[in-house]
């Protein structure tokens, strides 16, 4: 600040330079700082719109949903939305339950993998929906919809997806990646309520359909 002083002083066209080049540089963003109350709005980084829009940035920043505004019905409609979203699924439908104590219903669909070398193929996916909000998935929900997913065979299932508006426990995520590690079918994927969010934020029409929005 001091060598800023002196050069205002002189004001000679050396002084100026020095000014531009070193004094302001190194002070502005003090000065700036100290001219702001905690009333102003925050500062706007200087960007060109236009520039910003031709980028086309991709994603989407995940957000908490309105899990509670779901009931059960209603969360198993919107897995069955987004799972038909997905532009690598298909035939997509519902599997009812006849004797389940939840009266939950699974979903099946084929999920589409195509490899590097032209070949296709299709693997059969059965995806649980648990809307639990108050309780987190545990290691007994595993096991036990492992054991009854012989009730949708044939086709044999290769991916089994438990979707839960909630969490897994610790001995949950143990147990699901153990069956995953000793390569055990089907493989298991858990979709927790923070992953559901992610995706869901690339698809802000079923956010704003089912009422997800807080």
């Amino acid at each position: 600040m001091g060598h800023l002083h002196r050069h205002m002083h002189f004001g000679q066209g050396h002084d100026w330079h020095d000014i531009v080049e070193m004094d302001w540089p190194s002070v502005r963003a003090d000065i700036e700082a100290a001219s702001l109350t905690e009333s102003d709005p925050l500062p706007v980084p200087e960007i060109d719109l236009g520039l910003a829009a031709s980028a086309r940035p991709a994603g989407g920043a995940s957000t908490g949903l309105s899990w509670s505004a779901l009931d059960d019905d209603g969360f198993e409609r919107l897995l069955f939305d987004l799972l038909r979203a997905f532009p690598r699924y298909q035939n997509v439908e519902w599997l009812m339950k006849t004797h389940a104590p939840d009266r939950g219903r699974d979903l099946s669909a084929e999920r589409v993998i195509q490899d590097d070398g032209g070949t296709t193929r299709t693997e059969r996916v059965i995806v649980q929906a648990k809307h639990w909000t108050t309780k987190s998935v545990g290691p007994a929900d595993i096991t036990g919809t492992l054991a009854a997913l012989s009730l949708w065979e044939p086709p044999p299932i290769r991916v089994l997806v438990i979707a839960t508006s909630g969490r897994f426990t610790t001995d949950a995520v143990t147990v699901a990646e153990k069956h995953n590690a000793d390569g055990k079918l089907p493989f298991i994927e858990l979709w927790s309520d923070s992953r559901l969010e992610t995706l869901l934020s690339q698809r802000p029409n079923l956010v704003a359909s089912h009422g997800l929005r807080p």
